[in-house]
């Protein structure tokens, strides 16, 4: 059976309420700039960065197809230009063009 308009003018406005509410807690209960604040804001870039690399990672297999040369030359090529340039977009955007060229070209 299909929803009346009441209804989805309802479930609309409970799903927005609740977006809402989610979005604007965390700017409610931290109000102010404390300690663990500074801290999480130094820490969870660098943690970010770290979960993408072992995630980019975890399923090359050294033993079989290209032997994670592709992996290798690409995220090396990250590593390199983030060292140089200091740029995370340049580096990310540099080191995936570079992927996709190695496993659609020369290691097919």
């Amino acid at each position: 059976m299909p929803m009346t308009w009441s209804e989805i003018i309802l479930a609309i406005a409970v799903v927005m309420a609740g977006t809402m509410l989610t979005r604007f807690l965390s700017f409610i209960v931290f109000r102010e700039q404390n300690a663990l604040m500074d801290y999480l804001s130094t820490l969870l870039p660098a943690a970010a960065m770290a979960m993408l690399v072992v995630y980019s990672f975890k399923d090359v297999n050294v033993f079989t197809g290209s032997h994670g040369i592709p992996e290798a030359i690409a995220g090396l090529l990250c590593v390199l230009l983030q060292i140089f340039f200091k740029n995370v977009l340049l580096s990310m955007a540099a080191g995936t063009v570079c992927y996709m060229y190695l496993v659609q070209y020369l290691f097919v």
